[in-house]
């Protein structure tokens, strides 16, 4: 199995508690002072499979980055912090990590925090697509409602029959009768 890398931004220059640990249980890492590095353009070159950022407080530009990691690029994302206010929280929870970890740098315990951060990071994606299947499949039912509607009222088909033109439309064009539905929606908007 192939390492898993892991770009890790740090705020507190100390002993290198986090990269020492990583490397030490195989992950490949990047261990950068967060306050020197364009956070996001980094993640964007690297692509790590894992981001940590262990920080003081997570303040708004660090958020910020967070949201844009997410937005450009599929990675957990864990912050080890000092700060444990709980609006503090609801905003981390909110830019999207994957663990928040409040002075919790125990290296005996880094390990199991990457991969439980993993593992949520992993079944958090699955619910996404799942989600995005669900309102794809939706838009597609109330297309095809749609169409025979048009079908219905300028063929003077019946529900039925609107659907069974529908379907035989799209197989004989070979494509799904969800394209077919956007199709004479299409034409239908067209020929007003």
């Amino acid at each position: 199995m192939q390492a898993l890398k892991v770009l890790i931004a740090d705020e507190i220059q100390g002993e290198k508690l986090l990269e020492k640990t990583l490397k030490k249980h195989g992950f490949e890492t990047a261990c950068l002072p967060f306050d020197t590095i364009d956070l996001n353009s980094l993640v964007l070159n690297l692509l790590p499979d894992i981001v940590v950022l262990n920080v003081y407080t997570p303040t708004p530009k660090i958020l910020d980055a967070i949201l844009r990691i997410n937005q450009s690029h599929s990675a957990p994302v864990i912050l080890f912090a000092e700060d444990q206010d709980s609006d503090t929280i609801d905003k981390v929870i909110k830019a999207g990590v994957s663990a928040y970890i409040v002075d919790g740098l125990d290296p005996k315990r880094i390990k199991t925090i990457i991969d439980i951060a993993v593992a949520r990071f992993k079944e958090q994606n699955a619910i996404k697509e799942e989600l995005k299947k669900t309102k794809s499949q939706l838009e597609e039912r109330k297309s095809v409602d749609r169409a025979k509607g048009i079908l219905m009222k300028s063929q003077g088909f019946d529900e039925a029959q609107a659907y069974h033109a529908l379907r035989k439309l799209a197989m004989d064009r070979n494509i799904s009768i969800g394209e077919m539905a956007k199709n004479v929606i299409s034409m239908a908007d067209l020929l007003k």
